[in-house]
């Protein structure tokens, strides 16, 4: 089983039952409670549940959640290849790039061109370990206290964070509205704020069960960003909303409906 399959099933669970416990589980899944815990983290970082001391609990302020890839398509992978493929096309020799510790970033990372030199700066542990070796790529990572899901965000990482200034920057949040970008940890929201304001370009990478949602913390205007790029799922509706607010958006796959 993906990852990515045990935290839908995860989330369905906790739908169910209301209350999640950690160790419980890792006994059903077979896993470390270390590996359960990061789970845990990355689903609360998308806005998908609160994390407690011994698990986990629905998230009570957010307007709505984000339904599961499963329920809605059956490979996520195949829209998220197609946002992916899309925004590496944006990426110039000699750029410094952001690239953080969402899901999509990590498929972003398969695609990144080989042929030109650049820059990447990340606040994830996982993605600097997977760039390392790549030898055209410089790589600098964003330091502070780092979460068990391999992401830093915290104070000394945002501080980190206002020394560079970035060429491009591919953003993400869980959920986005008319409101903007939005996040269900404030701290998350505070530290991708001053990546997203230290940067000359901002495309957000946004999946399109991520739209008409509005998590607990705000995250970036919608107005800041420069342009969106979404996957054909993405009702018409939805992207014309958008347009209509002046934001370029880039619908991934071969759709022409929407474009």
């Amino acid at each position: 089983m993906f990852s990515e399959e045990r935290r839908e099933q995860i989330l369905e669970k906790l739908k169910k039952e209301g209350r999640l416990l950690a160790k419980e589980l890792a006994n059903e899944y077979n896993l470390s409670l270390d590996s359960i815990r990061r789970d845990l983290s990355i689903m609360e970082e998308q806005g998908l549940l609160k994390r407690t001391h011994g698990g986990a609990i629905p998230i009570p302020n957010v307007r709505t959640m984000p339904i599961p890839p499963s329920m809605r398509y059956g490979d996520v992978m195949e829209y998220q290849n197609a946002i992916a493929k899309e925004a590496v096309t944006y990426i110039n020799e000699g750029q410094t790039v952001f690239i953080g510790g969402a899901a999509i970033h990590y498929v972003l990372l398969k695609y990144l061109p080989r042929h030109i030199e650049f820059t990447v700066i990340t606040n994830a542990v996982e993605v600097a370990y997977y760039l390392r070796e790549v030898e055209n790529i410089q790589l600098y990572l964003i330091g502070g206290a780092v979460k068990s899901s391999g992401n830093i965000t915290d104070a000394l990482a945002n501080e980190f964070a206002c020394q560079f200034t970035i060429d491009l920057c591919f953003a993400t949040a869980g959920g986005l509205s008319l409101k903007g970008l939005s996040t269900a940890t404030p701290e998350v929201s505070i530290f991708h704020k001053t990546v997203y304001d230290n940067s000359k370009k901002v495309i957000g990478l946004i999946e399109h069960s991520k739209f008409g949602i509005d998590l607990f913390s705000r995250m970036y205007p919608l107005q800041k960003l420069d342009k969106i790029i979404t996957d054909e799922e993405t009702t018409k509706d939805n992207v014309d909303s958008i347009r209509a607010q002046g934001i370029e958006v880039i619908v991934a796959g071969i759709n022409e409906s929407l474009s």
